[in-house]
Order: structure tokens, then sequence, then C-alpha cells
């Protein structure tokens, strides 16, 4: 039980790799408070982790709207009295489209959704964070921090690159506080986020890969259950000599496609 008697908050947690790092967590001891916009999915989850035997909170709210995540996190500690573990996982694919068709719309609810929500949830978790030290995990993605290939990605790239940046710099302010913030980059994983993409007509230079684009795994997806050990490890003292890093979680995957 690595996280007995810790708190933990995950944004985006209504599926994927969120809802997976709030099951390992429960697994592991901790209170989680599990956070989305969908409010019936992530009850839903909030269910299954209190089937496992851990104390769960559901929390319906937007990443990028300021009043409703400082309430969120409000929640959290007025039930629980502390929080030790951040998980800031909400992002979206958003607009893939050239330039010319990607419209400042499309770039903002990218960015507000993938940066600003990253920058929210840290912000308001600090002052707590503080009080005992603790972790902060930023789920970042191969694409515009080590992979560049995947045309028409640009807002999408650029929030994710940001996320990396953002973790340095607040590494290092929180360091003294012993708040440990690092990203995970995780590569082609088996969720449903590629789903929600609205893919427009972009030119694509045709590229022929060895035995698939994942080398380690012969061209197959990673699963949710590996990048939950990852974000398992960050937040655990296991890692208590580790911050400001990113970890890339992909088979190898971004050293082909690069």
């Amino acid at each position: 039980m690595q996280l007995q008697g810790k708190v933990a908050l995950v944004t985006g947690a209504g599926s994927g790799i969120g809802k997976g790092a709030a099951m390992i967590f429960a697994q592991e001891g901790a209170k989680v408070a599990v956070l989305s916009r969908t409010a019936a999915q992530i009850n839903q989850v909030a269910d299954e982790v209190k089937a496992l035997g851990a104390e769960a909170m559901a929390i319906t709210a937007d990443v990028s709207a300021p009043d409703q995540m400082e309430a969120a996190v409000q929640q959290v500690v007025d039930a629980w009295g502390r929080l030790d573990i951040v998980v800031a996982n909400a992002g979206v694919n958003g607009v893939w489209a050239s330039l010319e068709e990607l419209t400042p719309d499309d770039w903002d609810k990218t960015l507000d959704i993938n940066l600003k929500g990253t920058f929210l949830t840290v912000k308001y978790a600090v002052p707590h964070l503080k009080k005992q030290g603790g972790s902060v995990i930023v789920v970042s993605s191969v694409n515009g921090t080590r992979m560049f290939s995947n045309t028409g990605a640009t807002a999408y790239a650029c929030s994710k690159a940001a996320q990396l940046a953002f973790t340095k710099m607040v590494a290092l302010e929180l360091a003294h506080h012993k708040v440990r913030v690092n990203c995970i980059c995780p590569g082609w994983i088996s969720t449903e986020i590629g789903e929600n993409t609205d893919r427009r007509e972009v030119e694509r230079w045709p590229v022929h890969y060895p035995k698939g684009a994942v080398p380690l795994t012969h061209g197959k997806p990673g699963s949710v259950a590996q990048v939950s050990q990852l974000v398992l490890f960050l937040a655990s003292d296991a890692s208590s000599h580790i911050t400001g890093t990113e970890m890339w979680i992909d088979g190898g995957q971004s050293l082909l496609q690069g």
C-alpha cells in the first residue's frame, strides 16, 4: 500500500489514463478525487474506485474554468483535510488541420483545456501541496516533445510542449517545499482520445516503418495499465529524488517517428 493515507486528485479521470491512475491509486491505499466534465461518466468511475474499498469523490468541473477548479480543489481539502498527489491529465486532441484550415477558435479550445487546464489544476493545488510536500504528474505526449511527424496536430503539439516547459519551471519553484513535479509523455496508448479527434484534410508525407510504428511491441499500442504503473511510481516515495523530469512511455515510437 504505497499511498496509504494520501489524498489524490486526478483530472480527466472519466476514462483512459486518468481512470487508470485513479484505480491504481485506490489499490495502493489513497483517497481519490476523480474529476471530469461529464457527470455520469465520472460518477461511474467513483463507484468503481469505491468497489476497490477506497474512498472516492466524483467532481464535475471544466479544467479551463478558474472558479470551477478552485472550488474543486477546495472540495477535496474540505472533505479530506489535505492534498498529496495531483495528476493533471485532462486533455483533448482537438482539431488536427493545416494552419490555413485551423481556426483561432480551434487553437484556443485546445490550448484552454490542455495548457490552461494544467495551469489551473496545479495553481489551486499548490497551497495545499506545500503544507506537507507532494507529487504533481503532468500528462503530456510524445507529440511536441520528441515527435513532430503528425502533420496537422500543431495546436495539440504546442500545448504538449508547453506542458513540459511548465513542469520544469514549476518543479524548481516548488522544490524547497518538497513538492515534486514531473511529466510523462505517452505515445500510442490504447485509449478513447482518438475517437474525439477532429481530423481535417492535411497533406501527409508517406512513411513506411519497419515492422510497425512501435519498435518494442512490433507495432502494437501500449496499455493504460503500463502508463498507470509509471504514474504510481512518480506519485510514490519510490521517486522521492525525481523532479522536473520528463519520461517517455512509448515503446520507442518517438525514436522512430521523430
